[in-house]
């Protein structure tokens, strides 16, 4: 088999260094035009004669060498060189192959007469190598080096596909050996079929990628056999190994700032382990910092870990490939714009709570009041904040809601050991001293589950109204969680005290008429003899 396609292979990959050292050569020299004869360049032309320019000149000389190449009774002692007045000539008998100008010598920094002996030495060469390549004797050989060519392809084609056949087998038979499946933690996320499956694609998807190559490397080596397709295999070869021509320059020259990149993600990433680890002691209370409260560690962490990794992104921008390109610019740009338009209100939200955080107005499992929500704390991210109230509801707050309304926190009080205070209020009439109401409040308070005996509760006249005076009962608890519980206490307690005491709860406006009508209190609270009294009813005579 020729050698001609390893020759052009291992050139095409040796140039590079040769290119690089003759660019500014090769710009001072101006394009020639080619004397081509089936497809092989044998010199170049770069200066017009006459009317004819150099690519019409090219092309006639290239047409007239052609003729000698197609008879059969070509003699290469009759390429002559002949001297004229005006030109050097290059003749085949009487026919005129080319002439040589003083313009050509020059630029070839040659005589006329050496510059034509060197055109003749090349035509005489390429004719006599043409006539070889078309002899019968030549083409039987390239049609046997085809059919060995074909024959080995096909071996290869064969036994690349049994090869994989065999890999497909034992890739199923690897199912629950090494090929278990991929668990997070308890959750199966790839059964072991779905792992034999997914190596089964990538596997039959190098195949289909081996025998395509296979089959796009054997019409080069089959064109490059026959002299009259020697351009094709030429063509079908820069297709492919141009682009991993370029590809591997690429990534060699791609590898300074590859270590650059390296280097920064290295350096970013113990950065960031070593804020986590103080982040941690700091949360655990091993590292104490004045004026820095252990709950802050973890979003503080969070924030200056996200400020590091967009640090190192605007760092290594400038090492990207493409990062200079307008296309990677104008996208940029474009999720910039579609990101600010569009997260408006979510940024809104990160910040108040960034400052919701550091404001420590709450944290989990506090019971609050925002507005008109109460519950307990039992979620807070940097967008919503999550309340379950008493009635098991669980409602999501925007943050920035939270920081334009005022919250309350009643665990906090219970945690500094000063119990928060609960209150309700009671209206009652006039006619009942009001030592006596208050004693009953205060009874009644000290009678409920989860009331503090210390300090005691006490009772505030907030009102003299047109028919009551309205008493506000305080009372201290440390269970901030059990409100409403305690609330029904001391309410059924208040009407326990209150009836015990003998007095009439008519709030908020009771009207009743004491002639003949029986009291209010239940009978369980009222004397065995107890009767109600009769109505008073007057005559009085005209």
């Amino acid at each position: 088999m020729k050698l001609k396609l390893l020759v052009w292979i291992l050139a095409y990959f040796t140039t590079t260094a040769t290119f690089a050292q003759t660019a500014d050569t090769t710009r001072a020299t101006p394009a020639g035009a080619p004397v081509v004869l089936y497809n092989d360049t044998l010199f170049l032309l770069y200066n017009p004669v006459g009317s004819f320019t150099k690519e019409e000149r090219a092309d006639a000389v290239s047409a007239r060498i052609r003729k000698l190449a197609d008879d059969r009774f070509f003699k290469a002692d009759s390429v002559k060189v002949v001297e004229h007045a005006l030109s050097t000539d290059v003749v085949y008998g009487d026919l005129v192959l080319m002439s040589v100008t003083k313009p050509d010598a020059e630029l070839a920094e040659k005589s006329q007469e050496e510059l034509a002996n060197i055109y003749s030495a090349r035509i005489k060469e390429s004719v006599l190598e043409s006539a070889q390549q078309h002899s019968l004797e030549s083409i039987l050989l390239e049609i046997g080096l085809a059919i060995i060519a074909l024959l080995v392809f096909y071996l290869l084609f064969r036994y690349i596909n049994k090869l994989f056949r065999y890999i497909f087998v034992k890739i199923k038979r690897q199912q629950n050996k090494r090929l278990k499946g991929v668990k997070v933690k308890d959750y199966e996320l790839l059964t072991p079929k779905r792992v034999v499956y997914m190596v089964l694609v990538l596997a039959k998807f190098i195949r289909v990628l081996v025998l395509f190559l296979l089959v796009y490397f054997l019409l080069p080596v089959l064109f490059s056999i026959f002299p009259w397709t020697e351009g094709y295999a030429d063509t079908l070869l820069h297709y492919i190994l141009t682009p991993l021509r370029k590809i591997g320059l690429g990534i060699i020259g791609y590898i300074p700032n590859l270590l650059a990149i390296l280097v920064i993600v290295v350096v970013t990433h113990y950065a960031v382990k070593l804020l986590r680890f103080l982040a941690g002691e700091i949360e655990t209370g091993k590292l104490e910092v004045p004026g820095f409260y252990n709950d802050w560690a973890r979003p503080t962490y969070n924030i200056v870990r996200f400020l590091l990794y967009a640090f190192m992104f605007v760092v290594i921008w400038p090492y990207l490939p493409g990062s200079d390109s307008d296309i990677f610019k104008g996208v940029s740009v474009f999720l910039g714009i579609l990101f600010s338009l569009g997260s408006s209100s979510a940024i809104a939200n990160m910040v108040a709570g960034l400052v919701i955080t550091y404001m420590r107005s709450f944290k989990l499992g506090d019971r609050i009041k925002i507005g008109d929500i109460s519950g307990d704390v039992v979620e807070k991210t940097l967008l919503v904040t999550r309340v379950r109230t008493i009635k098991n509801e669980d409602i999501t707050i925007p943050n920035a809601m939270i920081l334009n309304s005022h919250t309350t926190n009643y665990t906090t009080c219970c945690e500094q050991q000063r119990g928060v205070v609960l209150h309700t209020t009671v209206t009652i009439g006039y006619d009942v001293p009001w030592p006596k109401v208050q004693q009953a409040l205060i009874d009644a308070a000290l009678a409920t589950d989860l009331v503090l005996q210390e300090p005691s509760p006490f009772v505030l006249q907030t009102s003299l109204d047109d028919f009551y005076v309205s008493y506000q009962l305080n009372a201290y608890t440390y269970s901030a969680q059990k409100m409403a519980v305690i609330y029904s206490g001391i309410h059924q307690n208040i009407q326990d005290k209150f009836n015990e005491a003998g007095i009439e709860i008519l709030s908020p406006h009771y009207r009743a008429q004491r002639d003949g009508n029986a009291t209010t209190i239940p009978a369980d609270y009222l004397p065995q003899d107890y009767q109600a009294p009769p109505f008073r009813v007057e005559q009085v005579q005209q």
